[in-house]
């Protein structure tokens, strides 16, 4: 075997891991296979979600307590409710990807459904376990995060499952995915730390349209499957040229329309960086996605998302700073 075909190998393997597209199969390990369930690189946007939250509480302060309470939340966000969200999607969508991404750890033999069931359960059961906790250690009169994580996982119920399977619409699929990545990480975050209100929710709801772009991009990898098994993704009803538009002008509108709310705030300075922010994100939408959404979905990903979590910072700082 070459060296290229090692580091290939080593790549899809890789790939296959994080729940990326590209991968292979043949993964033997169980502990891997269930990690591979959970999709590790759909955690980054929600663990993202929470500092986020932190930095609008403008409460949050560099202590050990602090620390480990974020890194509780991070937990809670990333491994426990957004692995129950992928693993059962994953169930839901065997089929699917059967035809879509064959390699995955279901449609490929290497675990059995029940043992799926059961990662669900278990990961479903910590992940409120957890909230409750986070409660306490936060001192809440009204459990805020054990309501936010029953919410999230219900949304994840019905974005996946039958008979209201949200993801079938690329609409509701698309918004119920952009705010599990942004407003509900953020608002659990912003609870920890501070005293959640509904500026903050409106905010985060808002800004979650922007997500929906996010999300619509994820639907391009899978139009020959979504199309066959009846699944109204935006690029299967409108086209992949008009879905690749729809997902730009979401994405740059509502963070142009959060740094507009900034300077409604008097956060000049912030809301100018957010816009900054937004720039690079066009030129890259421009070089890569709107040419060929099919061929450069994942590089427009690992080249323009940077800037737009980045965004969010800022935003969240801006509120913070701004006492909302």
């Amino acid at each position: 075997m070459t060296e290229e075909v090692k580091t290939a190998d080593r790549s899809a393997k890789t790939r296959q891991l994080l729940g990326m597209k590209g991968a292979a199969p043949g993964e033997t390990s169980i502990w891997k296979i269930r990690l591979q369930l959970m999709k590790p690189i759909t955690w980054i946007p929600l663990i993202w979600g929470v500092v986020c939250g932190a930095a609008s509480s403008g409460n949050y302060t560099w202590t050990l307590e602090n620390v480990l309470k974020s890194a509780a939340c991070m937990l809670l966000a990333g491994p426990l409710l957004a692995g129950y969200t992928q693993t059962l999607n994953e169930y839901y969508d065997r089929e699917i990807d059967a035809v879509n991404e064959p390699y995955r750890p279901i449609p490929s033999g290497a675990i059995p459904l029940p043992q799926v069931i059961t990662q669900i359960l278990v990961l479903l059961i910590a992940g409120i376990a957890l909230a409750f906790v986070l409660d306490v250690w936060a001192g809440h009169d009204f459990p805020n995060i054990t309501v936010l994580a029953i919410f999230g996982s219900f949304i994840a119920y019905i974005y996946s499952a039958p008979p209201l399977k949200l993801k079938q619409n690329g609409w509701f699929g698309g918004y119920a995915l952009g705010a599990s990545y942004i407003a509900l990480p953020w608002c659990t975050g912003h609870a920890l730390f501070g005293e959640l209100n509904w500026k903050v929710v409106v905010f985060t709801v808002v800004y979650s349209l922007a997500g929906l772009g996010i999300a619509i991009v994820n639907d391009f990898k899978s139009v020959e499957g979504d199309r066959q098994f009846g699944l109204k993704s935006l690029p299967v009803m409108f086209g992949v040229t008009a879905a690749a538009w729809i997902c730009v002008i979401m994405i740059d509108v509502f963070q142009a329309g959060a740094a507009a709310y900034l300077v409604y705030l008097h956060e000049n300075l912030y809301a100018a960086i957010l816009v900054l922010l937004i720039i690079p994100q066009i030129v890259f939408q421009d070089m890569y996605f709107l040419r060929d959404p099919l061929k450069n979905d994942v590089k427009y990903q690992a080249s323009a998302q940077p800037f737009l979590v980045l965004g969010m910072l800022v935003a969240g700082l801006a509120i913070g700073h701004a006492g909302i």
